[in-house]
């Protein structure tokens, strides 16, 4: 959510954030309902002030035995149209704060400008796409029974995965190394609840903008979380921190959900793209002058583990078109993928500045004193583990179909090789 200061002050901002992210632009109607509100805001304080003066008025003539009757049934008058104008100031202020949680954040001022993702820009690249001096296949292939597409659409329809035998055991495992290579760098771990209330959603930014894309209970009014961010943040939502407990570093396992109502199009086959994921997150809540070091750090972080993993990855700063709606900066990290012959995004490391701060009310107290203000949040996938295996298996199968593990990996399942 965007300060109401900013909204007021710099509307052409607005106009070109919406522009940029290609969102319906509503600045215009809300000056005019925040015009109508502050006019009432006047109206409301004037008539208080008048109620005040007769309210001693007739104390004033009680103590000197005088009829005060006039003065109370204006008294009463005055009480009534003060309970009127502030029914109107709480509508008012329920569409203007609808109103709001329609503008997107406002892109940093070095993102690209674009339209989509050909304007993202590479910062830097590790690693080669391999040679594997022969047609390499797709995971789909090389997996065989190990991905058992069938049985998971028996269960719960298209589009989700069932993993069997020793790739149902790299995945625990992979989730395992994450979360223990995170806590190494001062990540607390947190287990945390994998369904939420629609004010957590809205707070990160998933509703309203995203609601088709999410799964809702409607019995209970919970959401299954789509991303780790969604609980992780929210432990701090209407709370005012002390300066001294930033910054806070979570990370946590969740399984994610999303229907993918907008992937009409995008390559859906195998692991590339489905309903039920899972992911570790992590999530860091800082002071607003830590916030950029903070995202450096965190696409340090990233990038540390897919070179342990030793995939060939590169590192995006996304363009405005292809930026999410809550971010104002974004850095993805694509892994090589050789049976695609593609990058495939395995990371988003995004920082929303005050943006998600604002709407979940989360603050902390300066130590020099003055109010509180608003916290930075960035969170990022460390990592996303269907495309992970995906390219894992991809980039290290052998002619003969069996797939080698990278150094690290071979150590913790005790096998130089996951199929072969």
């Amino acid at each position: 959510m965007l300060d109401r200061k900013l909204l007021r002050g710099e509307p052409d901002a607005v106009r070109e954030a919406c522009e940029a992210k290609r969102e319906p632009c509503r600045i215009d109607e809300w000056a005019r309902l925040d015009e109508r509100r502050r006019g009432l805001l006047v109206q409301v304080e004037n008539l208080r002030a008048e109620r005040n003066t007769a309210s001693e008025l007739v104390a004033e003539l009680r103590k000197k035995g005088q009829d005060a009757a006039e003065q109370i049934e204006r008294n009463r008058s005055l009480a009534q149209a003060i309970k009127d104008l502030d029914e109107q100031l709480r509508n008012a202020d329920e569409a203007l704060e609808s109103l709001e949680l329609t503008f997107p954040n406002l892109p940093d001022a070095d993102v690209p400008r674009g339209r989509d993702s050909s304007a993202n820009l590479q910062l830097r690249a590790w690693g080669e796409p391999p040679d594997l001096g022969f047609q390499p296949r797709q995971h789909v292939e090389l997996l065989g029974s190990l991905f058992d597409q069938d049985a998971a659409a028996r269960i719960s329809g298209a589009n989700f995965i069932l993993l069997r035998g020793e790739c149902a055991r790299l995945q625990r495992i992979l989730i395992s190394w994450m979360i223990d290579f995170h806590r190494r760098a001062g990540y607390e771990e947190i287990w945390p609840p994998f369904l939420a209330l629609p004010s957590s959603m809205r707070a990160t930014g998933q509703i309203p903008k995203l609601a088709d894309d999410m799964y809702l209970i409607e019995n209970d009014q919970l959401y299954l979380v789509p991303t780790g961010e969604v609980p992780l943040t929210n432990i701090c939502s209407d709370t005012v921190l002390e300066e001294t407990r930033l910054p806070l570093a979570l990370t946590a396992y969740t399984p994610c959900f999303r229907r993918e109502a907008g992937s009409y199009g995008r390559e859906t086959r195998g692991l590339n793209r489905v309903h039920q994921f899972e992911k570790v997150e992590l999530v860091r809540i800082e002071r607003p002058d830590r916030s950029d070091k903070a995202h450096e750090e965190m696409v340090a972080h990233v990038e540390s583990m897919l070179r342990a993993l030793e995939l060939p990855y590169r590192a995006m700063l996304l363009s405005t078109g292809d930026l999410s709606f809550a971010a104002a900066r974004c850095v993805d990290l694509e892994i090589w993928a050789a049976g695609q012959g593609a990058w495939l995004e395995v990371s988003s490391v995004s920082n929303f500045r005050d943006f998600q701060a604002r709407r979940a009310r989360i603050r902390y107290r300066p130590s020099s004193g003055g109010k509180p203000v608003p916290v930075h949040t960035l969170n990022g996938s460390g990592l996303a583990l269907p495309r992970l295996i995906l390219a894992l298996v991809e980039n290290n199968q052998l002619p003969d179909g069996r797939i080698r593990l990278p150094a690290i990996l071979a150590e913790l399942m005790g096998a130089e090789f996951l199929i072969g």
